[in-house]
């Protein structure tokens, strides 16, 4: 396998939501992250890709301060993390975990209720205004109508809905999400990343770790690629998902070529190769 190409900033990125400077991670001895300096611009839709095991996931744990770092830095808007107290935190960055987990006897409305308490505490009473920035959340997300309903009537899409509509009850200014379309069927996928682009139009920081590198190429706005823990490239899809790159990175047996409609990127299997 040849080596990915180093790594570039994206052309025309806006203000940055948060900034990595020279992040390392180490876990269990091994170093996942390596040298990573990211900014991941405002009201976009970022998608974080690369084959699995290239730290795409411990990247978001780091940016929320799950996991330490052993060096570098990330700010977020401007201060640098390690200031901010977890409450201000969650006040500012809303996270999806890829398997998130709740009761099954819980309510929709309940769940989403959950994500007021960075703003009135564990011991607060929640006010009519709180409720109503529920009520938006869960209409932003498109599950309002689900909110009598128990977690475990959910369909996966509808589950994911109503986790993303927790997250946007904390009104953060960026929104994590770690592979939200794991497992769902396509429509569901697609129903999904249109949302995110919605909230991304709205003002909205998003960044979405994801598998599915055509969907990636279909919804985001801005790709970033990760390989054995290097950040390789980051920029328009259309530049990310070159066949060169993609090969270099994932092996020789994918095909790149333009969507018929839109342009953008399709990443497919090469396929057998008859003699």
């Amino acid at each position: 396998m040849t080596t990915p190409t180093t790594h570039q900033p994206a052309a025309g990125a806006t203000t940055p939501a948060i900034n990595i400077d020279s992040l390392h991670v180490t876990l269990g001895g091994n170093e996942i992250l390596r040298d990573i300096t990211l900014a991941l611009p405002s009201a976009q839709l970022t998608g974080i890709i690369g084959p699995n095991g290239a730290g795409k996931s411990t990247l978001l744990r780091a940016i929320t301060g799950f996991v330490p770092a052993q060096s570098g830095t990330i700010q977020l808007h401007g201060q640098p993390l390690h200031d901010l107290t977890a409450r201000q935190v969650a006040q500012q960055l809303a996270v999806v975990q890829q398997l998130p987990v709740a009761p099954d006897s819980m309510r929709v409305r309940e769940l989403v209720t959950l994500g007021r308490h960075p703003h009135i505490g564990l011991l607060g009473r929640e006010s009519n205004r709180d409720a109503k920035i529920v009520d938006d959340a869960m209409q932003r997300a498109g599950c309002d109508i689900l909110a009598d309903r128990y977690l475990n009537t959910l369909s996966g899409g509808e589950r994911r809905r109503a986790f993303i509509a927790r997250a946007l009850a904390q009104e953060p200014t960026t929104l994590l999400l770690d592979e939200p379309t794991a497992n769902l069927d396509v429509d569901a996928q697609s129903e999904i990343f249109t949302l995110l682009g919605e909230l991304a139009a709205s003002g909205v920081t998003v960044c979405v770790v994801v598998h599915d590198l055509t969907l990636a190429a279909a919804y985001c706005d801005r790709l970033v690629l990760f390989h054995e823990g290097r950040l390789v490239i980051d920029g328009p899809p259309h530049e990310v998902l070159r066949q060169d790159r993609v090969r270099a990175v994932y092996g020789p047996h994918v095909t790149v070529f333009p969507h018929p409609e839109t342009g953008r990127p399709l990443v497919i299997p090469a396929g057998p190769t008859h003699v």
